[in-house]
């Protein structure tokens, strides 16, 4: 085939050669000082690793998928309501005296405080679901009692006569009654899901105020890289009750026939949030609306004020994203897991790090940290899940116990606990796509009574998992080592 290809570039006339010779050297040449630009040297040396092979396509690529940036407009939105957020939140800041936490919690705070501009907060009551039917049927339930408003987000819905059917009948009743009702939807995210047009027909048939997030539509000048997505997950009834987590609003099998077929299913933790942090999850949705509609809602959220005190958790809501500065979610997770002292268990579906979050956990590791990361035995994109399994080698050599769940489910958890002192949960993955492309939001929460409800889930994750032996790994074939090399590589192609 090479040699072919050569003697076709033989045919071609000589000054036609030249031309194509030139752009070949000079896209190499320039791009050398244009691609490290801002990125890590792991995903600079990927992409011009492509380019040195494939100049063209290489270069082709890199204008569609390079840029990991919002457009400029969304970023200034982003920027002025954080500084709003701040400005208005300035007073409900708890003094190091007030906040019962070690001091390198206080620290995480305010980092997550600088980085993202909401504060930790008390008098929270959270209960955590982890049925992903019974979440879905909770939600309808509480937006069967709304009265003001609905505030809905979620990165892939698709209906379904058993479960979002209902849902999307609650919502559109509750229309019906004079209640506000707003739904946002990935555009990419949801369009894959088989029945999008009949999804698409049923909101435009009815009452209820929807859009698309980060919607690609060159023709209405629309464009950006279009694996930028709005990942986030939720739900805002009245300013009173929230839901938020890692699960879409679809049926446990995601609508593949596939994954009927097998019996697999996606295991989700959600939470139903009552307290302060309803407030801060509305002020996340009204963002986000404001970027796709124009309409400006952060002034009216919870215009009865912040919900009163119902309950003893304290806990601190961290959106990230492309809109933010410095990967913040990135740096809190690391700051935590290199706090941790005795235990810190993880649980990612889609589990790709960085080498600085591979170094944390690694080192949490070698300090004499039991470090445990929960992964599902089998990923449902395989991709992804073949560079996963290239940092288990160096994770096991480090003394980390990884455990694999059960096939045919995915364990499409996030979260994580440090200690007895914080845990975390939310929509990012342990993943570069979740820590520079994807808009996530996590929670943080403080104190050995949040840490055992998420252990307690975790430990029943791992009920249902098989620990992963080195000797076991070093076993496998070179073809699959080699798989999962390669996989490595294209994850960093950010």
């Amino acid at each position: 085939m090479l040699t072919e290809s050569l003697l076709l570039w033989d045919d071609l006339p000589g000054w036609l050669l030249a031309i194509l010779w030139t752009l070949d050297i000079g896209i190499r040449v320039v791009m050398l000082g244009v691609v490290p630009g801002n990125r890590r040297p792991t995903t600079a040396m990927a992409w011009l690793l492509s380019i040195f092979f494939f100049p063209f396509v290489g270069l082709a690529l890199f204008l569609l998928f390079g840029n990991f940036k919002l457009s400029q407009r969304r970023v200034q939105r982003q920027a002025e309501v954080n500084e709003r957020v701040f400005e208005a939140t300035r007073d409900l800041d708890l003094h190091d005296d007030d906040l019962d936490a070690p001091e390198w919690v206080q620290s995480a705070a305010l980092l997550n405080r600088n980085l993202g501009a909401f504060p930790i907060q008390e008098g929270n009551r959270i209960e955590f679901i982890t049925d992903a039917r019974d979440s879905i049927r909770q939600m309808t339930e509480a937006i069967q009692g709304a009265e003001k408003y609905v505030n809905v987000q979620f990165y892939i819905v698709g209906e379904d006569p058993e479960l979002t059917g209902p849902f999307l009948g609650a919502l559109e009743d509750a229309t019906t009654r004079g209640v506000k009702v707003r739904f946002l939807f990935d555009h990419l995210g949801t369009m894959r899901t088989d029945g999008y047009r009949k999804l698409v027909r049923r909101l435009r048939s009815g009452d209820i105020e929807w859009r698309r997030m980060l919607p690609v539509s060159p023709l209405k000048r629309r464009w950006r890289r279009p694996d930028l997505r709005n990942h986030r997950k939720i739900l805002v009834i009245d300013g009173e009750v929230a839901y938020t987590g890692s699960q879409n609003l679809i049926e446990p099998g995601y609508k593949r026939a596939s994954s009927h077929k097998i019996g697999r299913e996606w295991i989700d933790l959600m939470a139903r949030v009552k307290g302060p942090l309803v407030t801060a999850l509305d002020v996340v949705f009204a963002t986000d609306w404001s970027q796709e509609t124009d309409e400006n809602l952060i002034e009216h959220v919870n215009e009865g004020g912040v919900p009163t005190a119902r309950g003893d958790i304290t806990g601190q809501l961290v959106p990230s994203g492309p809109g933010f500065i410095a990967e913040n979610n990135l740096r809190l997770f690391n700051t935590l897991m290199y706090s941790a002292t005795e235990k810190l268990t993880i649980t990612s579906p889609y589990f790709v790090p960085d080498d600085s979050m591979l170094y944390a956990i690694t080192t949490a590791a070698q300090r004499g940290v039991e470090v445990e990361l929960l992964v599902s035995k089998r990923g449902d994109q395989p991709l992804v899940h073949h560079a996963q399994q290239s940092y288990y080698l160096q994770l096991l050599r480090a003394g980390v116990k990884i455990y694999r769940y059960q096939e045919p489910y995915v364990l499409h958890t996030k979260c994580f606990t440090v200690d007895d002192d914080v845990a975390v949960f939310g929509s990012s993955n342990m993943d570069m796509r979740s820590f520079s492309l994807n808009l996530e939001v996590s929670v943080m929460l403080i104190g050995s009574r949040s840490v055992r409800e998420i252990d307690r889930i975790q430990a029943e994750y791992k009920e249902k998992s098989t620990l992963l032996t080195l000797e076991d790994w070093q076993g496998r074939s070179r073809l699959k080592r080699y798989v999962d090399n390669v996989a490595r590589l294209t994850s960093t192609l950010q």
